[in-house]
């Protein structure tokens, strides 16, 4: 079996295009949505994706800003800036960029920010609002992976489920997600026991646990459905070649970059044993920023309204 590849740069490339449709209808009536990012501190990571998302912004037609606050910043400082944003009528989604510095006070942060503004999805108010399968702002990487599936109309309904993760971001409201759709779902994490043996009876794999080619081949069942949504880097030559074989284009990022990126999956593993599987990179992270995107019109959709 040769697992097909579920393109997620192809997938986010349509939501975007729709999403530019949005935002130009809405700038038409003289609405333009506008999605302000706060940066704390100089993470290098942090700052990429910061920066990505707001190129996204501007090729779409949103409005964009970048607040670069500095390391020291506090957690009362921090909060006054959200405070701004909040009451800002031209702002209608709110991201703050984590991690935090380890002085501020993350939650008290997430629970600043105006729920209706909440275009990550974290605020308690939409965590609850999706557990109940209300209106709300649905985080963004699970957003992704849902549409995903949709597209390459792969059916959740009866299928079993398993997500390796159960962070707030992706495990814990992705769970939610298949469950609203009638999958049966079993959340693993590291408490779980013989926990290949329990990933192995999924339909649909989804590893989101940051370790490097975790997911070997005890943990896939023949035909199952892989969802990568790790990002790790490799830097030796050694293991490429142990992830990828002969893989000249990987050999050449590498030698190039002096690393390439690989996911929470055996790519060899998940290539020769599943029906389906994300790549890493083109995978899930396209599909996040879109679903940043999306969740940003829509916020000023719904300012309209009110």
């Amino acid at each position: 079996m040769v697992a097909r590849i579920l393109d997620g740069a192809l997938v986010a490339s349509k939501l975007n295009a729709e999403t530019a449709a949005r935002c130009a209808d809405l700038t038409a009536r003289g609405v333009r949505p506008g999605l302000a990012a706060v940066l704390v501190g100089d993470n290098p990571a942090s700052r990429t994706y910061v920066t990505s998302k707001a190129k996204t912004c501007v090729r779409l037609g949103l409005h964009s800003e970048v607040l670069d606050l500095p390391a020291e910043t506090t957690t009362a400082e921090l909060l006054a800036v959200v405070a701004t944003l909040n009451a800002r009528t031209d702002i209608h989604g709110i991201l703050v960029q984590m991690p935090l510095p380890g002085q501020i006070d993350t939650q008290a942060v997430i629970q600043a920010i105006a729920p209706e503004k909440d275009v990550d999805g974290f605020h308690p108010v939409n965590v609850g609002r999706l557990a109940l399968k209300q209106e709300g702002f649905v985080p963004c990487t699970p957003a992704g992976i849902l549409a995903l599936l949709d597209e390459y109309d792969l059916p959740l309904r009866g299928r079993r489920a398993v997500v390796l993760g159960r962070s707030t971001i992706v495990g814990l409201p992705l769970s939610l997600l298949l469950l609203h759709r009638d999958a049966t779902v079993t959340i693993c994490h590291s408490r779980t026991t013989d926990l290949a043996t329990v990933a192995r009876s999924a339909d649909i794999l989804i590893a989101a646990i940051g370790r490097k080619a975790f997911v070997t081949e005890e943990f896939i069942c023949p035909g199952a459905v892989v969802i990568d949504v790790g990002i790790n880097r490799v830097t030796s030559r050694t293991e490429v070649q142990a992830y990828f074989g002969d893989d000249a284009a990987r050999l050449a990022e590498l030698e190039k970059k002096g690393y390439t990126l690989i996911g929470d999956v055996h790519p060899r593993h998940a290539a020769e044993l599943a029906s389906y599987v994300t790549p890493v990179p083109g995978g899930i992270g396209p599909l996040t920023i879109a679903m940043l995107m999306r969740n940003t019109v829509l916020a000023a959709e719904r300012a309209c309204r009110r």
